[in-house]
Order: structure tokens, then sequence, then C-alpha cells
């Protein structure tokens, strides 16, 4: 089946309330027009503001194959740029990071330049331009800014000039950020370190669905952290365990565990596992760490900062962090069957360096292209993708625990078990691929 991509009904017809045609994972088509209708239409994770510290520093990448500029301002303002020349279109900025010589953008082709915040600046031979109507141009008027926010160092673009207002379309979900942030006892995140980029052979909505899904883990990983867990039960007992083994036997934990640990779902295809507890919350205390938070926060309210052990927070579709352990993972779609993975690692300002050490060590063993339980993953992404090419069966079964509740709120908390958090995503995908266009 190929979708009639123009058609918000045969859209919409693809996800129903307890399945997904496999043509989501597989149609080229449906993949541009997720690009130009999903990532443009929603808010899209770009960078931390910790990355562009001083007036003139940038960072770029790329949304949705639209590349970008973050940069702050000489007014201290973080602010998202077409990384493009007004002229003829010239990439103007090629190095992902570092600072604008003289405070300027300078295009490499025509020595056009712009401010810090966009507008143009100087253009070479002005007068050439006089009664051509040059001014009224869409050149003239520099670079345009596009919608953004800062969000306590997290920075979102959405590509759309309308769309939803960036507190409406995450909500209470930011409260996970909300968490990550509090746990350094300065109220600040930096990036420490540079990135792991890691390429899956899948759709990025696979690895998007995976994030929350708890029926996994004891299955896919039983062969690296079921590993793990069969040579620390030989260790003599009372061996106080190596943070690795703190970091990975838990993976393979069973059924009840996970079904117990709970999973939030909001509106707009966001979530979080872990609601009552999760796989970081039995981490050996660092007492230095827990000292400063005291004095910082006060007893009471560091307790609860630290208290809250959430697993996989979803900001979809571009975004997943893991605040008790200070990491987050950026999806990247580059075509159908290919999916850039970005995992990131942060630092607790003011916090002691034992707390980064543990964060690095995590991201090492769970999230590095090295990694054991990774490739676990990427195994099942793979044979998804191919197995989906067979015909037998056009639709995906997302039925667990459906409730037909469901039709009028997902909203909610569940068992982490339940599938709700991926017939969220769907429904989130529907609405924001048919956003805008035109009705039948």
């Amino acid at each position: 089946m190929s979708p009639d991509l123009n058609n918000p009904q045969a859209l919409r017809a693809l996800v129903r309330p307890r399945e997904v045609h496999r043509a989501l994972y597989l149609d080229p088509g449906l993949f541009d027009l997720e690009m130009h209708q999903l990532w443009r239409n929603t808010w899209i994770y770009l960078g931390h503001d910790s990355q562009v510290p001083e007036p003139g520093d940038f960072y770029s990448t790329q949304v949705a194959r639209e590349p970008l500029i973050m940069i702050r301002g000489s007014d201290r303002r973080v602010r998202v740029l077409p990384n493009r020349c007004a002229h003829k279109g010239t990439k103007l900025i090629g190095a992902v990071s570092g600072t604008c010589a003289g405070g300027t953008i300078r295009c490499p082709y025509h020595g056009w330049t712009y401010r810090l915040d966009g507008s143009l600046r100087t253009v070479p031979l002005k007068a050439a331009y006089d009664g051509t109507g040059f001014e009224d141009s869409a050149a003239a008027q520099g670079l345009r800014q596009l919608p953004a926010v800062n969000y306590r160092g997290f920075v979102f673009v959405r590509l759309a000039a309308e769309g939803p207002d960036f507190h409406d379309y995450f909500g209470t979900s930011l409260s996970s950020i909300d968490n990550m942030v509090d746990r350094s006892p300065a109220g600040r995140l930096e990036v420490a370190g540079g990135v792991l980029r890691y390429l899956h052979d899948c759709n990025w909505k696979m690895f998007v669905e995976n994030l929350n899904d708890a029926m996994h883990p004891m299955v896919a990983h039983e062969s690296s952290a079921g590993t793990a867990r069969r040579l620390w039960e030989s260790a003599p007992e009372g061996t106080p365990p190596p943070m690795v083994i703190e970091q990975f036997v838990p993976f393979v934990n069973g059924y009840d565990f996970f079904e117990k640990m709970g999973v939030k779902v909001y509106d707009n295809g966001h979530s979080y596992t872990g609601v009552n507890f999760s796989i970081h919350s039995n981490y050996s205390n660092i007492g230095e760490y827990e000292r400063r938070m005291a004095e910082a926060y006060g007893d009471e309210r560091a307790r609860s900062i630290l208290g809250e052990a959430r697993h996989n927070t979803v900001y979809y579709p571009s975004l997943t962090i893991k605040g008790p352990i200070q990491t987050i993972r950026v999806v990247r779609p580059l075509a159908v069957d290919k999916t850039l993975i970005e995992s990131w690692t942060f630092r607790l300002v003011g916090a002691p360096d034992e707390i980064l050490a543990r964060t690095a060590t995590y991201t090492r063993l769970i999230n590095a292209p090295t990694s054991v339980v990774g490739h676990d993953d990427l195994h099942c992404y793979r044979s998804i993708q191919q197995g989906l090419s067979a015909g037998s069966n056009d639709w995906v079964s997302l039925h667990r625990n459906y409730s037909p509740a469901e039709a009028q709120d997902v909203e909610g908390t569940y068992g982490a078990t339940n599938e709700a958090p991926m017939r969220g995503q769907y429904r989130a995908w529907a609405k924001f691929m048919t956003l805008g266009l035109k009705e039948d």
C-alpha cells in the first residue's frame, strides 16, 4: 500500500487506535512528508546553550534536512537562524562549532555580512541595487529568525512559522528537564566533552518507540546484561558492586519490576518511564554530592529532587533525556531506513567530579557505538526494518493493555509494560502530519 500523501484522511487511516500500518516505517514518500510536516510543525531539540557560551559562539546542525545555526547574540540571547545566505543560498557556516570573527556572519561566496541577530549588515557594491526593488525583497531582510525557545538551557526550534505554542506542546512533561537541571547544586548544566554518533539501520520511529518499551529489556539484553549478572553472582558475598554492575544488571530485571516501574503518558507523544522507581534508583550514594545539594536547596527539597529516578523521558519526536544520569539522546532522521542517534553527556555545575565520572561510564557502557547494550537494540531495529518488508500482514500491533477510554484521552499513568506510550506517539503523528493540510 502506498498512501495518498495529499489526502489527510488517508494519512490518518494509517493509524488505528490499536495498530499502525507498516508503511509508516517503509515508505520513502511518507518519510519525506514527515520531514515536511511532522518535523516542521513540532518543537525539535536543537542544542544546549552551554555549547554557545559567549557572544558570537555558534553551533550548526540540521533539522528536517534544513541547515541551522544556534548562535549567541551580542545581547547574550540565543537565537536560531537559517544556515543560508539570503543572496544566493550559500551555506554561511561550515564548521560544527566556533566563533564568528568580528561579531559578524560573513558569506564565503559574495561577502554579504550579517549581524549576530541575522539582520543584514553590508552588501558589496550596494549602489548597484538602487532602483531595483531590492529593499522590498526577502534578501534585504537578512536571515529570518526561527521560532525558538531556550528552556533552562535546552534550545528547541519550530521550523514552521505557525504552530503549537511551546508550553502548550510540552505541558507538564517539562518537569523532567526541570528535575535534570535541578540536580545541579547551581541549577545549571553544561555539555561535557563531545558527542557520540551512532548510525541505526532503521526508521527513526523504531528508536523512539523503544525508549519507553518496558517489555524488551529482559529479552533483548539477556545476552549482555544477563551475562554480566551471572558473572557477578560468582563474586564473594558482601562484595560492593562496581559502578558498571550497578548500571548494567538492572536491564534484565523481570516483567514485574518493569510493570511496577510505571509510565506517564502526556499529550503530543511525550512520556516517561520510572514513575515509581527505575533502573537508576539504586546507585550508590555520593555523600559530598548530597551535602552540596542540601546546602543549595535545603534537606527536604534536595531529597525530593534526588528521589526522582525517571528512566527515559521522550520529548516527541526528537529528544530523550535521562535525568538521574544526565545524558540525552537526539534523533536525526536521515532516510526512511537510516537514523543517526547522538548521545550527549552533561556536567552538573557545582557537583563533585564523581557524578560526571558516573555519567561518562554509563554513556560508554550503554549509549556509545562501542557499548555492549546498544548492539542488542540495533540488532532488533535492523531485524524489524527487514521483517516488515514481508507482506503477510500490513499492520503492526499496539494492542497490549488497550482501553477504549484512550479514544478520548491517552494521558495518564499506566503500568510500564502497557503500550500506551506508543499509541500516544502515533496519535501525535497523525495530528501533526495533517496539520494545515487541506481537507477534501
